[in-house]
């Protein structure tokens, strides 16, 4: 059922902070903003009147400061191309607009705004892949999903990067007005009308250490024998190392247990296979190590969210092999 009444006039206010992200900041505004006759009406504030720096356009013009909080029922922080801490007046007037009882709502890494004004503390939250792990160290009280395209925690929402910010927008509409108002919508901005939260970002499995350590050609050996069936110890062998020193040195430089990390590089396999190769599931599965299809089938939507044949889809819809480059996002508006 939805939250409200579907002609009652809904404030969204985006705040806009210095070095926003360009497409972060037209989400909210294309979602909200340009709904003519809509439910809700939309306004751009910065910390202070004037111009605001933004990363990826022109600078903005904001006409109103933080007081324009204080009449909002929804606010959204839009990311921004390098999350800092945002100044205490930014941090005292989201704390007191949430106490309010406004809806606090993040898009990308506006997670950091959110949690450094103690938003998110003893919540579960998200952000761009990229900045996840950056989010759980500088927060420690808050439990963060790197995986997933947006968390709803009632009052307060966060979402991952760009497209994540749109499934969290139209999810807000969901909410608030019902499935006819956002599948409305979905179609006026030619966006597929629900991805649940639940689903998995794409993300790019880090299977390499960012930097070179004691275990660098072992990690390079594994990468070539995904096929065969590798245990703790084999590995503990090939590295000349005993059992506990193997598992230490693994957590020491890639932050997971040995047996974690294979499964993560033989899914991180599995998935270019799938979007450069015509291997059946069963070839896929044998190459990477994954056992019996079904096996491979479960394990791989337990981790990405998605079954390999919509992954396929996804990634590559025609049968064809795909033989031109591929782009990787390397920044947090990608």
């Amino acid at each position: 059922m939805p939250d409200r009444t579907f002609g009652a006039s809904h404030h969204v206010v985006v705040l806009a902070l210095p070095n926003v992200l360009a497409l972060d900041l037209g989400i909210p505004l294309q979602v909200f903003g340009s709904w003519q006759d809509g439910p809700y009406r939309l306004t751009v504030c910065g910390e202070s009147p004037g111009l605001v720096p933004m990363h990826g356009g022109p600078a903005l013009f904001a006409e109103r400061g933080l007081e324009c909080l204080r009449s909002a029922d929804t606010v959204i922080v839009p990311g921004q191309a390098d999350p800092l801490v945002p100044s205490a007046a930014v941090r005292d007037a989201l704390a007191a607009s949430a106490a309010r009882g406004t809806r606090i709502v993040s898009i990308c890494t506006g997670a950091f705004v959110l949690a450094a004004a103690g938003l998110l503390d003893g919540r579960r939250a998200t952000t761009h892949w990229q900045y996840a792990a950056s989010l759980a160290t500088r927060y420690p009280r808050v439990t963060v999903e790197p995986r997933v395209l947006y968390v709803d925690e009632g009052e307060v929402l966060t979402s991952a990067g760009v497209a994540a910010g749109l499934d969290l927008c139209l999810h807000l509409i969901r909410r608030d007005y019902g499935a006819r108002a956002a599948n409305q919508r979905a179609r006026r901005l030619v966006a597929a009308p629900h991805r649940t939260g639940g689903q998995a970002q794409y993300i790019d499995l880090p299977v390499r250490p960012e930097r070179a350590g004691a275990l660098t050609r072992l990690h390079e050996w594994a990468l070539h024998n995904l096929h065969r069936p590798l245990t703790v110890n084999e590995l503990a062998r090939q590295a000349g190392m005993s059992r506990r020193t193997l598992i230490r040195r693994f957590n020491l430089e890639t932050g997971q247990p040995p047996m974690r990390w294979l499964l993560e590089a033989r899914l991180s396999h599995a998935r270019e296979l799938l979007e450069t190769s015509d291997l059946t599931v069963e070839g896929v599965a044998r190459r990477c190590g994954l056992g019996t299809p079904a096996n491979f089938r479960a394990l791989f939507k337990e981790h990405v969210g998605v079954p390999p044949s919509v992954y396929r889809g996804t990634f590559r819809p025609s049968s064809a092999v795909d033989r031109e480059p591929r782009l990787h996002a390397d920044a947090p508006d990608a």
